[in-house]
């Protein structure tokens, strides 16, 4: 069922938890300021559009989520997404995209999928996020130097063969074309941009309470404005922001948009699922709480369902906004309905301020949240681990950074499937266990000696892991070696607790070989799963219920019978 972590919140609230929620609700909310201007920027939409996806987002996940803690916003890593998506189809295009974004998001809580984006390996979430991170970096190069690129449809750039009337989207044609603009560099915007980078640096090392994008980010809108009156030096700065709430827009619902929007709708989900889901799970590892999965997911496709009729942008849980909020004594979604509130009163009553704020050093945070955001220690100690990992790693990494998300967490999948079906069948025996034609001794590595009286003219083999389509041809060719010699042929299920079509195929064409040598098959301590699948198929007709034993002694009793 539904049920949003604010309805059992306030069973048992109290003023003690109020006073945690409120401050912590506010300073998460002065923290989201900055944050969501500048993920707003390096998606290619306004400031604004940043600032109210935070307010209605964030209220909205909060109130309908499973979550008692989780902020949510606008996040770093959608910004590859939604400058492709403004690039190509335009805000119209995002509108549509976000929508049904949250329509499949509240789908999935629904049908109680939340459960399944855990299993998408660590591998994918570590390479895609780097692959982010890189790309958030370097698509702010353009405003920590001050450049002056100057595409459009009057001086267009041909770049690889393409040409392009804006700064392209794509990470290697975006790269080559600030190159070209490079002798435009603005000094006094690199300065500002290079402090504000090493200040932030050296700040967060030391000072863990209050984050440093808010005083870097008021002293440096102090030194522009002062900078621009008394020297007339011009600053870029991100431009004016509306105080008053924006007016809803119904977005382009047709046919054609919906189809041609549909893949990057899914990308936006799973992505939105992903990151709210791990930012849930940090939560609950910091608080002891436990949040429901499925209703975190509905909470956070109404959010992205309500917010593009609003110009907002992609929105999910926020690791690091979410975490400060847990430090400041933040305990139910009460603070995270605060910290949306914060940033409304901050729009309406000092949006022309946070207007005055330089580009550079917006561009300053961003990519300190990139150095964040790529995980350099959990990149260290997977390098060290195996290279099926390292492979799908950087794959993945080189796929998100010169191809797309989508296409990255599609080849990830696959490789880390083909990696985990190899291993599988690696680790899957199909032996023989039989020391002499009687009272041969039984071993197995994790199970103590056994002394069986194996009956003249019994042949026992054990498989040992999942019989599936991998294993298929190690247990084909186990039952060739199985001689016109011996009439029984045992094999061994204990160790084997999952079976698949593929192996019934490879039982029944052994039985019909076997049939044909006048072999008879015994299997023995057959577990549930595979015992089940036998009897639907009808595999354990064509083998005889009689020749299904509970276990070895058993099968060996039976043995002795049909050798008789």
């Amino acid at each position: 069922m539904f049920k949003p972590e604010l309805l059992k919140s306030l069973r048992d609230y109290s003023a003690k938890k109020f006073a945690g929620d409120f401050v912590a609700g506010i300073i998460v909310g002065i923290v989201a300021l900055p944050l969501a201007i500048a993920f707003a920027v390096a998606s290619g939409v306004d400031p604004a559009a940043g600032l109210f996806t935070a307010i209605i987002a964030g209220f909205l996940i909060s109130a309908f989520g499973g979550s008692a803690v989780q902020i949510g916003g606008p996040t770093g890593a959608f910004t590859v997404i939604i400058y492709g998506i403004v690039a190509q189809s335009g805000l119209s295009g995002l509108a549509t995209a976000t929508v049904m974004a949250g329509v499949i998001l509240i789908l999935l809580g629904a049908f109680k999928m939340g459960g399944l984006v855990k299993f998408i390996p660590y591998t994918i979430v570590t390479g895609f996020t780097a692959g982010i991170a890189v790309t958030i970096a370097g698509g702010q190069i353009a405003n920590f130097f001050g450049l002056s690129v100057g595409i459009s449809e009057a001086a267009p750039l041909t770049i690889m063969g393409e040409t392009y009337t804006s700064v392209p989207g794509d990470f290697l044609p975006k790269m080559i074309a600030f190159g070209k603009f490079f002798s435009t560099i603005d000094m006094y915007s690199f300065v500002m941009a290079a402090v504000s980078l090493a200040f932030l640096f050296i700040w967060n090392r030391f000072v863990k309470k209050i984050p440093g994008s808010i005083i870097v980010i008021i002293i440096t809108t102090v030194l522009s404005v002062i900078l621009r009156n008394t020297c007339s030096m011009d600053i870029k700065t991100i431009g004016e922001i509306p105080t008053s709430f924006p007016k809803p827009v119904v977005p382009d619902f047709s046919i054609k948009t919906i189809t041609s929007l549909f893949p990057t709708a899914v990308s936006i989900a799973v992505l939105a699922a992903i990151e709210s889901l791990l930012s849930a799970a940090v939560a609950d590892g910091m608080t002891g709480g436990k949040h429901d999965s499925d209703t975190e997911l509905i909470g956070q496709g109404i959010a992205n369902l309500v917010t593009p009729f609003f110009g907002g942008i992609p929105a999910t849980g926020a690791i690091a906004r979410t975490a400060t909020n847990i430090k400041n004594g933040g305990r139910t979604p009460v603070a995270g309905i605060i910290h949306a509130l914060t940033l409304l009163a901050i729009v309406l009553f000092a949006g022309k301020y946070a207007s005055l704020i330089p580009m550079a050093t917006l561009a300053a945070v961003l990519i300190n949240v990139a150095w964040n955001m790529a995980g350099f220690p959990a990149i260290k100690a997977l390098l060290k681990g195996q290279k099926s990992d390292i492979f799908v790693f950087t794959v993945t990494f080189l796929v998100t950074v010169f191809v797309d998300l989508t296409v990255a967490i599609s080849i990830g999948l696959g490789f880390a499937a083909f990696f985990f079906i190899k291993k599988m069948i690696d680790l899957s025996e199909v032996q023989s266990k039989r020391e002499s034609l009687a009272g041969g001794i039984f071993t197995s590595p994790d199970m103590p000696e056994e002394k069986l009286n194996i009956p003249d003219g019994a042949l026992v083999y054990e498989i040992d892991g999942p019989l599936f389509f991998g294993t298929v041809r190690k247990f084909e060719v186990a039952v060739e070696k199985a001689g016109v010699d011996y009439k029984v042929l045992i094999l061994r299920m204990r160790n084997t607790i999952y079976l698949d079509a593929g192996g019934i195929k490879a039982l029944e064409q052994a039985n019909a070989a076997c049939s044909r040598k006048g072999i008879t098959i015994v299997i023995s301590g057959i577990h549930t799963q595979p015992y089940v699948l036998l009897e639907k198929t009808g595999m354990a007709e064509k083998l005889g219920k009689e020749n299904i034993c509970a276990d070895i002694n058993a099968a060996l009793i039976r043995a002795r019978e049909i050798l008789k």
